[in-house]
């Protein structure tokens, strides 16, 4: 990210929403162990407008079962962040890249750390993220 790009925002604070780690019995703890490369990570990225040119977005990763499985575990964590924008900031488009792509690529792989750490400590020891979001590609898509 350029220096012009971090003068475009500033970073208040940062919490964790919301945290949801399900897993109802042994049977699926060891059913989930076996299958994890059933499980997709998914993000979502939304913000809500506060007063002072202030945002706070949220980041929200699930990871899920996508088939028809019959024992599941379900992993969800909402981080928020709150962030100033500049009086450089203007258009639609800039607050966009902001939220969608600049303030991820810095605050994701801390997201990333802490939930993949309490799944872990959750008793999924083995897992890895191995896909990394680009958020330069998630940006593009959803304004060009």
């Amino acid at each position: 990210m350029s220096e012009n790009q971090k003068e475009n925002f500033k970073i208040i604070l940062e919490y964790i929403k919301d945290l949801s780690i399900e897993t109802p019995s042994i049977s699926t703890l060891t059913f989930v162990r076996e299958n994890l490369s059933n499980y997709i990570m998914d993000i979502d990225i939304s913000s809500i407008v506060l007063k002072n040119k202030a945002l706070e977005v949220t980041t929200k990763l699930t990871l899920q079962d996508k088939k028809d499985s019959t024992e599941k575990a379900f992993f969800d964590i909402k981080y928020a962040t709150v962030i100033t924008l500049t009086n450089s900031v203007n258009h639609k488009k800039d607050v966009g890249k902001i939220i969608l792509c600049d303030l991820q690529k810095i605050i994701y792989p801390k997201i990333e750390k802490i939930f993949l750490d309490l799944i872990k400590s959750a008793g999924y020891p083995e897992l890895k993220f191995e896909k990394r979001v680009d958020f330069e590609k998630l940006y593009s898509d959803k304004f060009n």
